[in-house]
């Protein structure tokens, strides 16, 4: 359960730990690596900008829907929340894949194919952050990171020398009350901070390399709402239309709706939109139509732009990027959250019993196994929404043609490699431990 700590009283729990941690931004990424690290008997301090667990968890501020890939099973697992994960989700096994007029054109059992793997479930953000904390999670809310500095260092933004004394911890400087209330500084040491707050990471600009990036912007978004649960519980529904996108995604006791558009169309507004969609339709089933209806009576729906991040460093001696802070995906392949949580995992294992002078070289270590399998499974998020987004009008009955005949097999074949082969947490672990 997330409760409320302040930081002094969290960091004041540190004095005994082999390893004081300091993990900014308690989303998935942030939330999973706590826990984990509390699992072997540390007390990592987790702050967060939102002002109270409310803002974590309700749909307006936790996000929307979310599809786990089964490379998430083994982190339920070792928490202890398998169950409370299968009670907060549904099971995943169709995908309809409708032609841009609306009639279907297949259907493929994706769960089975991933069922070798593990399950593939669908399951609201902000029910996910509370499977993540079912134990105690201790978060200090309405506080921010404001500077971090290495040992010796009179530059606030010279961070993690592998070079400087390894006994002595970074200098950081945390600000609570950031929403108005009582503005307070507090300055403390680390031996290592965990950058996790997102894709519009506030705190990756003090990490040496956190500004060096790529990105893809792929001039779309869309509004996003919930419409009321079908019989279809199982079954994942997209159409990529000309002009425009549509997916249905069940969660527990609803849809997630996301109707896409060119970032062009925006200002025309969710109801105005839907209506020329509608328009375009010649086919439309009893769950396209009430997700439109949705989207349409939906009040101020939030339109989500979609780009995405890659840092082109995640580590120093003493500095660590994670989750979307370090690479922030595309929804396209619904694999983001899954490499987040995975990415946890594997940083977790790889400081099991690591004293502050193995730092630089597990961190290291954890960059050289984790980073190759995330940039791959973006990389297949860019190349679908280069199908998805950027299709001239005149290959739109190409497209169609092309996914009657290729399976969701070979669509996703670099994902279901990444499963074929999973991280595997020895890879990271110190020899010497």
């Amino acid at each position: 359960m997330i409760t409320e700590v302040p930081f002094d009283e969290q960091y004041e729990a540190t004095t005994s730990d082999d390893l004081r941690i300091l993990v900014v931004g308690a989303g998935i990424a942030g939330i999973t690596v706590a826990q984990l690290l509390r699992r072997q008997g540390r007390h990592p301090v987790l702050i967060e900008r939102s002002r109270n667990s409310e803002t974590m968890t309700d749909d307006d501020h936790a996000g929307y829907m979310l599809a786990l890939m089964p490379m998430v099973d083994p982190i339920f697992a070792e928490l202890g929340v398998r169950e409370h994960y299968r009670e907060a989700s549904v099971a995943i096994d169709r995908y309809a894949f409708h032609a841009h007029t609306g009639e279907t054109l297949r259907e493929d059992r994706l769960g089975s194919l991933l069922a070798r793997y593990g399950e593939y479930r669908g399951i609201a953000r902000g029910e996910l952050i509370t499977v993540l904390s079912a134990e105690t999670c201790p978060v200090a809310f309405d506080s921010s990171l404001d500077s971090l500095a290495a040992p010796g260092s009179d530059c606030a933004t010279d961070l993690g020398s592998a070079t400087g004394p390894e006994s002595r911890p970074n200098r950081v400087e945390v600000r609570t009350g950031v929403h108005g209330g009582e503005n307070r500084v507090h300055s403390a040491g680390f031996d290592l901070v965990i950058i996790a707050d997102g894709l519009n990471s506030h705190s990756r600009r003090l990490v040496p390399g956190g500004s060096s990036e790529s990105s893809v912007d792929t001039a779309w978004g869309g509004w996003v709402a919930w419409a009321p649960a079908d019989a279809e519980t199982d079954r994942v529904d997209e159409l990529w239309g000309d002009g425009f996108f549509f997916g249905a995604y069940p969660v527990k006791d609803r849809i997630g709706i996301f109707l896409g558009a060119p970032d062009s169309r925006e200002p025309l507004g969710a109801e105005r939109f839907v209506s020329e969609v509608r328009r375009r339709l010649t086919t439309v089933s009893p769950r396209i139509d009430a997700a439109l209806t949705a989207v349409a009576e939906a009040d101020d729906p939030y339109f989500w732009s979609l780009r995405d991040f890659r840092s082109a460093q995640w580590t120093t001696g003493r500095t660590v990027l994670l989750g979307d802070a370090a690479a922030g995906f595309l929804p396209t392949a619904g694999i983001g959250a899954g490499m987040s949580m995975e990415s946890a995992q594997m940083l977790a294992a790889s400081l099991e019993g690591i004293l502050p002078s193995q730092l630089p070289a597990a961190l290291a270590r954890y960059e050289a196994v984790q980073r190759p399998r995330v940039e791959q499974a973006q990389s297949t998020s860019r190349q679908l929404a280069g199908l998805m987004f950027h299709l001239p009008k005149i290959l739109t009955g190409p497209r169609e043609l092309l996914f009657r005949l290729v399976s969701i097999k070979a669509a996703l074949a670099p994902i279901i490699d990444l499963l074929k082969h999973p991280a595997g947490t020895d890879k990271v672990r110190s020899s010497d431990n």
